[in-house]
Protein backbone atom coordinates (compact mmCIF):
# COMPACT_ATOMS: atom_id res chain seq x y z
CA UNK A 1 0.00 0.00 0.00
CA UNK A 2 1.20 3.58 -0.89
CA UNK A 3 -0.39 6.80 0.37
CA UNK A 4 0.46 10.13 -1.02
CA UNK A 5 -0.45 12.48 1.22
CA UNK A 6 -0.25 16.25 0.20
CA UNK A 7 -0.99 19.49 2.91
CA UNK A 8 -3.42 21.36 1.42
CA UNK A 9 -5.05 24.57 1.86
CA UNK A 10 -8.06 23.35 -0.03
CA UNK A 11 -8.78 20.66 -2.32
CA UNK A 12 -12.23 19.19 -4.23
CA UNK A 13 -12.62 15.72 -6.50
CA UNK A 14 -14.97 16.25 -9.83
CA UNK A 15 -16.03 13.59 -11.75
CA UNK A 16 -18.16 14.42 -14.86
CA UNK A 17 -17.28 18.02 -13.55
CA UNK A 18 -19.61 17.29 -10.59
CA UNK A 19 -17.52 18.38 -7.22
CA UNK A 20 -17.79 14.63 -5.41
CA UNK A 21 -16.11 15.66 -2.39
CA UNK A 22 -14.48 18.57 -1.12
CA UNK A 23 -11.94 19.87 1.61
CA UNK A 24 -10.64 22.98 3.46
CA UNK A 25 -7.32 22.69 4.72
CA UNK A 26 -6.33 19.09 5.75
CA UNK A 27 -4.67 16.50 3.26
CA UNK A 28 -5.54 15.18 0.15
CA UNK A 29 -4.63 11.22 0.27
CA UNK A 30 -3.84 9.37 -2.72
CA UNK A 31 -4.35 5.44 -2.11
CA UNK A 32 -2.60 2.83 -3.73
CA UNK A 33 -3.53 -0.76 -3.06
CA UNK A 34 -1.27 -3.87 -4.00
CA UNK A 35 -1.99 -7.42 -4.62
CA UNK A 36 -0.88 -8.22 -0.63
CA UNK A 37 -2.85 -5.42 0.62
CA UNK A 38 -5.19 -6.33 3.94
CA UNK A 39 -7.62 -4.80 5.68
CA UNK A 40 -5.38 -4.54 8.93
CA UNK A 41 -2.46 -2.89 6.23
CA UNK A 42 -5.13 -0.54 5.48
CA UNK A 43 -5.79 0.33 9.30
CA UNK A 44 -2.60 0.47 10.12
CA UNK A 45 -2.01 3.35 7.38
CA UNK A 46 -4.86 5.06 8.54
CA UNK A 47 -3.17 5.55 11.98
CA UNK A 48 -0.08 6.64 10.40
CA UNK A 49 -1.99 9.47 7.65
CA UNK A 50 -3.87 10.45 11.09
CA UNK A 51 -1.10 11.05 13.11
CA UNK A 52 1.66 12.33 10.46
CA UNK A 53 3.21 15.58 11.43
CA UNK A 54 2.97 18.05 8.67
CA UNK A 55 1.25 20.65 10.01
CA UNK A 56 3.73 23.72 11.60
CA UNK A 57 3.96 25.06 15.04
CA UNK A 58 4.24 28.70 15.66
CA UNK A 59 8.14 27.59 15.25
CA UNK A 60 7.60 26.81 12.04
CA UNK A 61 8.43 22.87 12.87
CA UNK A 62 6.74 19.79 11.59
CA UNK A 63 4.50 19.05 14.87
CA UNK A 64 1.39 19.18 14.59
CA UNK A 65 -1.24 16.22 12.62
CA UNK A 66 -4.38 16.87 11.20
CA UNK A 67 -6.01 16.04 14.17
CA UNK A 68 -4.09 18.54 15.86
CA UNK A 69 -5.04 21.37 13.45
CA UNK A 70 -8.74 19.95 12.81
CA UNK A 71 -8.01 19.58 9.51
CA UNK A 72 -9.81 16.95 7.21
CA UNK A 73 -8.73 14.56 4.59
CA UNK A 74 -9.67 14.11 1.01
CA UNK A 75 -9.18 10.60 0.02
CA UNK A 76 -8.85 9.15 -3.58
CA UNK A 77 -8.09 6.02 -4.78
CA UNK A 78 -4.89 5.54 -7.40
CA UNK A 79 -4.00 2.04 -8.49
CA UNK A 80 -1.08 3.90 -10.67
CA UNK A 81 1.00 4.53 -7.08
CA UNK A 82 1.62 0.40 -7.28
CA UNK A 83 3.49 0.83 -10.58
CA UNK A 84 6.54 -0.81 -11.56
CA UNK A 85 8.57 1.18 -13.97
CA UNK A 86 12.34 -0.94 -13.65
CA UNK A 87 11.77 -2.03 -17.14
CA UNK A 88 11.48 0.05 -20.35
CA UNK A 89 9.04 3.20 -20.47
CA UNK A 90 5.60 1.56 -19.93
CA UNK A 91 4.59 1.70 -16.32
CA UNK A 92 3.54 -2.08 -15.23
CA UNK A 93 0.41 -2.35 -12.75
CA UNK A 94 0.48 -5.98 -12.45
CA UNK A 95 1.43 -5.46 -8.39
CA UNK A 96 -1.86 -3.34 -8.27
CA UNK A 97 -4.73 -5.16 -6.58
CA UNK A 98 -7.73 -6.15 -8.88
CA UNK A 99 -10.94 -3.44 -8.26
CA UNK A 100 -12.99 -5.73 -6.79
CA UNK A 101 -9.70 -6.32 -4.45
CA UNK A 102 -8.92 -3.04 -3.69
CA UNK A 103 -12.12 -1.64 -3.33
CA UNK A 104 -12.92 -3.50 -0.06
CA UNK A 105 -9.53 -1.97 0.97
CA UNK A 106 -9.90 1.54 0.16
CA UNK A 107 -13.27 1.92 1.99
CA UNK A 108 -11.67 0.01 4.89
CA UNK A 109 -8.68 2.84 5.16
CA UNK A 110 -11.75 5.84 4.69
CA UNK A 111 -13.77 4.08 7.80
CA UNK A 112 -10.52 3.68 9.78
CA UNK A 113 -9.36 7.36 9.09
CA UNK A 114 -12.88 8.00 10.58
CA UNK A 115 -12.11 6.13 13.41
CA UNK A 116 -9.20 8.29 13.95
CA UNK A 117 -11.37 11.23 14.11
CA UNK A 118 -10.63 12.52 10.93
CA UNK A 119 -13.25 14.29 8.39
CA UNK A 120 -12.92 12.26 5.60
CA UNK A 121 -14.25 13.38 1.86
CA UNK A 122 -14.00 10.77 -1.05
CA UNK A 123 -13.43 10.19 -4.61
CA UNK A 124 -15.67 7.36 -6.34
CA UNK A 125 -14.06 4.39 -6.52
CA UNK A 126 -13.00 3.65 -10.48
CA UNK A 127 -14.00 6.93 -11.68
CA UNK A 128 -12.29 9.15 -14.05
CA UNK A 129 -11.76 11.95 -11.88
CA UNK A 130 -10.44 15.28 -11.76
CA UNK A 131 -8.16 16.52 -8.27
CA UNK A 132 -7.83 19.78 -7.42
CA UNK A 133 -5.67 21.30 -5.09
CA UNK A 134 -3.42 24.11 -3.87
CA UNK A 135 -0.58 22.20 -2.08
CA UNK A 136 0.39 24.35 1.16
CA UNK A 137 4.29 24.54 1.27
CA UNK A 138 4.22 22.56 -1.01
CA UNK A 139 4.36 19.50 1.82
CA UNK A 140 4.01 15.85 -0.30
CA UNK A 141 4.74 12.73 2.02
CA UNK A 142 5.17 9.53 0.22
CA UNK A 143 3.98 6.48 2.96
CA UNK A 144 4.63 2.61 2.08
CA UNK A 145 3.18 0.42 4.36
Amino acid sequence: MRAVCQRVSRARVTVARETVGAIGPGLVVLLGVAQSDEVADAERMAGKVARLRVFEDEEGKFAHSVLDVAGAALVVSQFTLIADTRKGNRPSFTEAAAPDRAQPVYEAFCTALEGEGVSVERGIFGARMAVELVNDGPVTIVLDG
